[in-house]
């Protein structure tokens, strides 16, 4: 099979030939159809993940179909339509699992493309429960996204505590803001996109936002405000004064929810104080999460916005990803 490696940290992406791995007791084959490309992959690519072993293939939003299973499987049969995403499985045993708390696992918490080999591959091998069915309306390229982006997104707005008619702003229209838009709008929030450039509006409309606000030529709090004040704003940016230029906007016990990587962020207290209000992370899901995600995006018509390129591309189109100039989603695929 042909696969797309990074042979350790900082290297470049080699396409090599690799034999098909044979899935253990309790994984399952999957043959690649499509693999979106995640600025999270950067991870892998500069060894920004502490323990990673290399050489390692990287690629957590993968679509494909169950090729094979391993001794102990019965939940997945060959032929199956799967997505496998950013977690990886969990052990199921530790105090933080029997909670629910899956991301708080300290025995076993995989990463796919991190703790084994994803998506930029022809085949991969990945623990069973780290699998979610995918619907037959999606084609593998506009499936991909989802397993990452979009789950991230859908499962941070369904559980950010925001009622439909609440005010819902999405901070930043890029690969993760242009499908939370969506999906504020298909939950039925009075969304509000919020980004650079008078440029940005059609495209807010397009998605169905409800109202669009330019930070480069309005203040963001003030229009929030105006508008009767936040009870919730995504922020999917990885800049920090960007996030902090809104945190005024949040109305009465409103939530700033985070899901994009700033490095830093300054947050008034007295905001938080006097208005009961709070920031708070999201952290992408399980496979049942990922399952619900697209099944969700096939009932309400969410769909990513794709560049798409061939797996002998990979270069090409992890560079064109993290240049920021893709609209929106950067997608491998391997047919």
């Amino acid at each position: 099979m042909r696969a797309a490696q990074i042979a350790r940290s900082g290297g470049a992406f080699e396409l090599v030939e690799r034999p098909i791995p044979e899935p253990a007791a309790g994984q399952v084959r999957v043959k690649v159809q499509a693999c979106g490309i995640c600025h999270s992959d950067s991870l892998v690519k500069e060894g920004l993940w502490p323990g990673i072993q290399y050489p390692r293939v990287p690629g957590h939003e993968v679509i494909g179909v169950v090729d094979a299973v391993g001794p102990g499987v019965t939940q997945w049969k060959p032929g199956q339509r799967v997505g496998v995403g950013w977690h990886g499985g969990h052990c199921g045993m530790c105090d933080a699992c029997r909670s629910g708390d899956f991301f708080g696992c300290t025995v076993a918490l995989q990463v796919t493309g991190i703790s084994f080999d994803g998506g930029y591959a022809d085949y991969l091998v990945a623990p069973a429960v780290a699998l979610a069915l995918v619907p037959s309306e999606l084609s593998a390229a506009d499936g991909a996204p989802l397993m990452c982006a979009g789950i991230t997104t859908y499962n941070a707005l369904r559980n950010s505590g925001a009622r439909a008619g609440d005010l819902v702003a999405v901070l930043g229209l890029g690969g993760l803001g242009h499908l939370a838009v969506q999906y504020a709008v298909k939950m039925g929030f009075r969304t509000v996109g919020i980004a650079r450039g008078k440029d940005k509006g059609p495209l807010a409309q397009k998605l169905g936002a409800h109202h669009y606000i330019d930070s480069e030529a309005q203040n963001p709090s003030v229009e929030l405000t105006k508008l009767g004040g936040a009870r919730l704003i995504l922020a999917t940016v990885t800049n920090g004064d960007a996030m902090a230029a809104v945190q005024n906007g949040l109305g009465l016990h409103g939530t700033l929810l985070i899901v994009g990587a700033a490095e830093s962020l300054t947050i008034s207290p007295l905001v938080l104080i006097l208005g009961n209000r709070s920031v708070k992370g999201w952290y992408s899901g399980t496979a049942a999460d990922s399952q619900d995600t697209l099944k969700f995006s096939v009932l309400t018509g969410v769909r990513s916005m794709n560049e798409v390129y061939p797996l002998d591309r990979v270069s090409e189109a992890y560079e064109r990803m993290m240049s920021g100039k893709a609209r929106f989603r950067v997608v491998l695929t391997m047919e």
